[in-house]
């Protein structure tokens, strides 16, 4: 094989069927297995703690936190250096790092407390502040420390690559603390995030709670540092809870999903970083978090774009039908022309396919047939939905002009978004009340 004369040369190849299944099953060598280890751990661990930070609204807090660190870092590499000792060990980093972090919570505490700033103010503050004190930092290592200094700058954007065993049990221990804490926390962390008011009234020591809280979010910040970097940790901490909040609203399977879409990202971007060898692990890692946060918003079944507008579509479809059953009640005709349904579109505002589409519902209900000369017949169904819709719109109105003194020019609008949602009791609760006024009610459809 002749070498690349030069590095403009070197081109990142496709990888093989069997290259693409021996990464995935930690067959790619040694270092690659501990990548694709530590980051999965990693995941899991920032889904779990992430979700919390979330519900807390505290998101931007854990960006505040990963910019923190940077001055952290750089003042244990020269305070170790300085005392003849290792400064690119890790464990002398993080710790540099954790406190950093700690010191820049406290401050944007002290903000909080102590001035009227709000609180993205004073996470905006402490962030650039921080970050600004590592770039010096830093500059000064790279300055006075150029034989020492190689591999700390990778902490602002993360180098997994460089992971020895030692750090990913670091790395693996952190995450075990933080999961094994949130599991067996999570009654406490979920009363603090649903109500805190509560919880202090009924005794709970919420101060302590919320540090817990935030300490297991400096843990896990401080411990994505190398894999993923300070810039993009957050990302980890914030894309998995809220890809999966699209999926339930349970708090127990929120944790679970949070940490399964860590644990997942982690895992295919370390994968996917080590099949591309020149593609940083970190970014990538984040660039699958994003993609499974896509597929969430798209996609799920409750909460995802997909359903919620299809959701609203069905709903406008059954108004509009709606309308046209009841237009065609208070006109008394049991048939319906192509004219009037175009002249009621205008009117409404109905697109010609959307018009077509509720036709065809309509019909497939049972509620309209087809009539001679392209017009529309209703069905005993049908006619009794107009009346229904009819009725209702009628005691709504009077409800409103008889209890809120709202003059009846100005309630037809407000009526006509209402009157299709009543429910069979308060039906019966609005018949009762206009009784109690001697309100003459409009006359039940006939069944």
């Amino acid at each position: 094989m002749i070498a690349p004369a030069a590095i403009a040369e070197v081109h990142d190849h496709l990888p093989t069927i069997s290259e693409i299944i021996e990464t995935m099953t930690f067959r790619a060598g040694y270092n690659t297995t501990l990548v694709i280890a530590g980051t999965l751990l990693l995941g899991v661990a920032a889904g779990v703690i992430g979700v919390f930070a979330l519900l807390r609204k505290r998101s931007l807090m854990t960006d505040a936190l990963s910019h923190a660190t940077l001055p952290g870092i750089a003042i244990a590499f020269i305070a170790a250096s300085t005392l003849g000792y290792n400064g690119r060990s890790l464990p002398v980093l993080l710790v540099g790092a954790t406190v950093s972090g700690v010191l820049g919570v406290v401050c944007i505490q002290a903000i909080l407390r102590h001035t009227r700033l709000r609180e993205d103010a004073a996470i905006g503050i402490v962030l650039s502040v921080f970050f600004g004190a590592g770039v010096v930092g830093l500059s000064y290592i790279q300055r006075n420390h150029s034989a020492g200094a190689a591999g700390v700058n990778g902490f602002i954007y993360g180098q997994a690559a460089t992971m020895r065993p030692s750090d990913v049990a670091l790395m693996g221990g952190i995450a075990l603390i933080a999961i094994l804490s949130s599991l067996l926390l999570l009654k406490e962390f979920s009363l603090v995030c649903f109500n805190d008011a509560f919880a202090r009234v009924d005794g709970w020591p919420v101060t302590v709670i919320d540090l817990l809280m935030m300490g297991l979010v400096v843990l896990v910040t401080v411990a994505g540092l190398q894999a993923v970097g300070l810039i993009l940790v957050v990302a980890l901490l914030i894309i998995p809870p809220v890809a999966a909040r699209f999926w339930t609203n349970r708090l127990w399977l929120l944790v679970l999903l949070a940490g399964a879409i860590g644990g997942l990202s982690g895992y295919f971007g370390s994968v996917v970083s080590a099949l591309l060898p020149r593609q940083p692990a970190g970014a990538v890692i984040v660039l699958s978090c994003g993609v499974v946060f896509s597929i969430s918003m798209v996609a799920a079944p409750a909460r995802g774009v997909v359903a919620t507008s299809i959701r609203r579509l069905r709903l406008r479809l059954r108004i509009a039908g709606d309308h046209l059953l009841e237009a065609a009640h208070e006109e008394r005709a049991p048939v319906i022309s192509r004219e009037t349904i175009v002249a009621l579109s205008r009117v409404r505002g109905w697109p010609a396919p959307f018009r077509s589409l509720m036709v065809f519902l309509l019909r497939r209900g049972g509620l309209i047939a087809k009539a001679a000369n392209e017009g529309l017949r209703l069905t005993e169904a049908g006619v009794e939905r107009g009346a229904r819709v009819s009725r209702n719109h009628a005691l709504w109105e009077q409800y409103l002009v008889s209890y809120a003194d709202i003059a009846p020019s100005h309630v037809d609008w407000s009526v006509d978004q209402v009157e299709h949602v009543l429910s069979d009791e308060l039906i019966r609760d609005l018949e009762r009340r206009l009784a109690e006024r001697a309100v003459a009610l409009p006359q039940e459809p006939a069944s």
